[in-house]
């Protein structure tokens, strides 16, 4: 059953501006890239950190969301707008962006996968 969900992108995740701006991945190593993200698990985000990231917390992963072409609004702050079906999002998958202050959301935007970026074991 297909379900849509609002997930606002600059609430939930536990990075502050201020990190997004630097490295959010620091100190962390990318795994080999997924087609989908499981969101049953615990998740956070998806956060907007700059035009062409977004990065989801599941756990204590991070996940880099790659996104397909060019999106308009990509830009922290906004909200992502996800149409997903089940528990997963995937590649190909689309989601729209809504800016501060506007009501209509953008044209369809799809994201081409995702990497998985774990801390380092010491």
């Amino acid at each position: 059953m297909r379900s849509r969900i609002t997930i606002a992108a600059a609430l939930g995740l536990a990075l502050t501006l201020s990190a997004a701006r630097s490295d959010p991945f620091a100190g962390r190593v990318a795994g080999p890239p997924a087609q989908c993200l499981d969101t049953s698990t615990t998740m956070s985000g998806p956060v907007i950190a700059d035009k062409d990231m977004i990065i989801v917390r599941a756990g204590p992963r991070l996940w880099r969301a790659k996104v397909r072409g060019q999106c308009a609004g990509i830009q922290p702050f906004n909200t992502l707008l996800i149409d997903r079906w089940g528990s997963q999002v995937c590649r190909n998958d689309r989601f729209r962006v809504l800016q501060q202050g506007m009501s209509i959301p953008g044209a369809w935007c799809f994201f081409d996968g995702f990497v998985p970026y774990d801390r380092v074991k010491k």
